[in-house]
């Protein structure tokens, strides 16, 4: 019959969707989704914090592979070879990263490094008059390797032969002839083995008719060529001889002298030294994180939880301990424990005692946003316990903001582990030990004229903090519930 008001609703007009089959949920079709699958989906949306976690592995794995491919060990040193310029045989062919400098040096010192082998190009020649006297000077292109020139060097019988056999083997020069110093004519120049030719008291050389430099060598009847190549000392055991230095590193390290990132004010490889000072603030770091992150949790779940009279008198042991300063806390420390514990375990020590307290004020504070929320009420209504509630209810959606706190509390580590070595409070610095703030104390004195020394491990620290920063955002956001299923 149809109905006149709504025709439409005829009863002929409805027809079955289904008579023979029952009606039931559909199986989805796609994978159910977790709470970390849903946030690593919205983490790699974010390819700010993706780059940024990149890096942060890549400088995990400097940190650990390094030391294993380099050529030199953490506790390498050279006297020689301080400050040496960063130098790359691959973009050494290319005249980049090469280990030269630009220098304008005046006649003294050309006829000084020319002497060396140490100038690698002349760019320009000219004069200067300055209050009526005229200098000559030279912009030239020397190799700071090459510049540390000839020295003396003492060895015993065995060790001399064996160098003068490997001399005969390979054709390679090692020993050069001996200087008279009687010519030499400035007294605190006698015993620099660079001084071999010729010079007036200005150190400026003297040339022969064809320009070359006259040298001042000993002269000896019983050797070929009459230059005298060594000298006996001690009654006989020890031998004197001059080296260039360069082919005398070469022949005890089986290599030529090349330092990557360069050396540092004690010739340590500044490549591998910042690898292990990485990896030892990296572990630091992550350590003093990892406590912080553990005793914050729990003393802020505490307070936010239960709140009233319990969180009152928590909350003043934490004034009393925050208002103890820092460096004063570790020189304490250091003072009374620092033989029984070491320097590394009192640095430990006092940033876990009050390191804590930051991460626990963020979770007392998410506690007392959450705690009030009706999922919670409905889980305390059915009988859920406290441990229950804080950890399935309460902490999940705390999560992200406690894991950002912790992430960036690496580079904040590692910055005042760095401001204590520079204040002189803290020395980590030795032949098998050292960290990134140590290395940055120790180069800023060679800013102006040696800027590697903290150019490298100023990176580091910058990269590092960048990365954290922008990866513990990236979690921060991946990890908030309140954002899952949200589209971009």
């Amino acid at each position: 019959m149809t109905n006149p008001t709504f025709p439409e609703r005829a009863p002929e007009k409805f027809v079955f969707v289904q008579r023979t089959e029952d009606i039931h949920d559909a199986k989805f079709e796609t994978r159910a989704v977790g709470y970390f699958g849903d946030a690593w989906s919205r983490f790699k949306k974010n390819k700010g914090s993706v780059v940024a976690a990149i890096i942060i592995v890549l400088l995990i794995l400097f940190a650990v592979l390094t030391p294993i491919f380099s050529t030199y060990n953490m506790a390498f040193t050279d006297v020689y070879y301080t400050y040496a310029l960063p130098k790359s045989k691959l973009m050494s062919r290319f005249g980049f990263w090469d280990g030269c400098s630009s220098k304008t040096v005046n006649q003294q010192t050309y006829d000084y490094y020319e002497g060396m082998g140490a100038i690698v190009k002349v760019k320009d020649c000219y004069e200067s008059t300055v209050n009526g006297r005229t200098n000559t000077y030279y912009d030239v292109v020397l190799d700071s390797y090459r510049a540390v020139g000839y020295t003396y060097i003492n060895l015993t019988p065995s060790e001399y032969q064996a160098a003068l056999d490997y001399q005969n083997e390979t054709g390679v020069q090692l020993f050069y002839p001996l200087v008279n110093t009687s010519k030499v004519m400035q007294e605190m120049n006698k015993d620099n083995a660079n001084y071999w030719y010729e010079h007036d008291a200005k150190g400026i050389a003297k040339r022969d008719e064809n320009g070359e430099v006259i040298p001042i060598y000993k002269k000896d009847e019983t050797s070929p060529d009459g230059l005298a190549y060594c000298a006996t000392k001690m009654g006989g055991a020890q031998v004197q001889l001059r080296v260039n230095y360069y082919d005398w590193f070469t022949y005890i390290n089986g290599q030529e002298p090349c330092f990557l990132f360069g050396t540092d004010n004690l010739g340590h490889d500044i490549l591998s030294r910042l690898a292990s000072g990485a990896r030892f603030s990296l572990m630091l770091s992550v350590i003093v994180s990892a406590l912080n992150f553990l005793i914050g949790t729990i003393y802020g779940a505490i307070e936010g939880y239960y709140g009233g009279k319990a969180d009152m008198v928590m909350e003043r042991i934490v004034d009393v301990l925050y208002s103890i300063p820092y460096m004063v806390l570790f020189s304490l420390l250091q003072l009374r424990w620092g033989k029984e514990i070491g320097v590394v375990g009192a640095l430990l020590l006092a940033f876990v005692l009050t390191g804590w307290i930051g991460v626990a004020s963020t979770v007392r504070t998410q506690f007392y946003r959450f705690k009030g929320q009706e999922y919670v009420l409905a889980a305390r209504t059915l009988g859920a316990s406290d441990a229950r509630i804080i950890a399935r209810s309460i902490l999940p959606n705390s999560l992200g903001t406690i894991i950002t706190a912790c992430v960036l509390m690496v580079p904040s580590v590692i910055f005042t582990e760095s401001s204590l070595s520079y204040l002189g409070v803290l020395n980590l610095d030795s032949s098998t030990l050292t960290s990134v703030g140590t290395m940055l104390s120790n180069g800023q004195t060679a800013l102006s004229t040696y800027p590697h020394a903290i150019f490298f491990p100023a990176l580091f620290i910058s990269l590092m903090m960048i990365s954290f920063n922008l990866f513990g955002n990236g979690l921060r956001d991946a990890l908030n519930p309140t954002l899952r299923g949200a589209e971009e």
